[in-house]
């Protein structure tokens, strides 16, 4: 039997600097991942670009790779989709995915 999982390896440029929160216990960094791909309609190519919203948690002792997450660093980011849904002041339903980022590191 097959077996489904929830996980993804990406690469592409962080849109922004990371916006460091920290907690008790751990540390969130949340940062845009710039990714992009060819896409080719006959004779045309062209380059389709996305911002992912990406967040990774590590405990407070282990947030020195969080200085990685620089404007226009080029990483490789591997971890898994977290939905998430909410209702904001006036009752409308919103939902996202976030990638949540267990590992990520410099492209090569």
């Amino acid at each position: 039997m097959k077996k489904m999982e929830n996980s993804f390896a990406v690469t592409g440029f962080v849109g922004k600097d990371a916006s460091i929160h920290q907690f008790t216990t751990a540390s969130v960094a949340r940062f845009s991942l710039a990714i992009s791909r060819n896409e080719k309609n006959g004779d045309e190519n062209s380059r389709t670009s996305a911002f992912m919203n990406v967040e990774a948690w590590r405990k407070n002792e282990n947030t020195s790779s969080f200085d990685r997450l620089v404007k226009g660093a080029l990483l490789t980011v591997e971890g898994y989709f977290k939905p998430e849904e909410w209702q904001d002041a006036e009752g409308v339903k919103h939902n996202r995915v976030i990638l949540v980022a267990t590992k990520f590191y410099e492209a090569v």
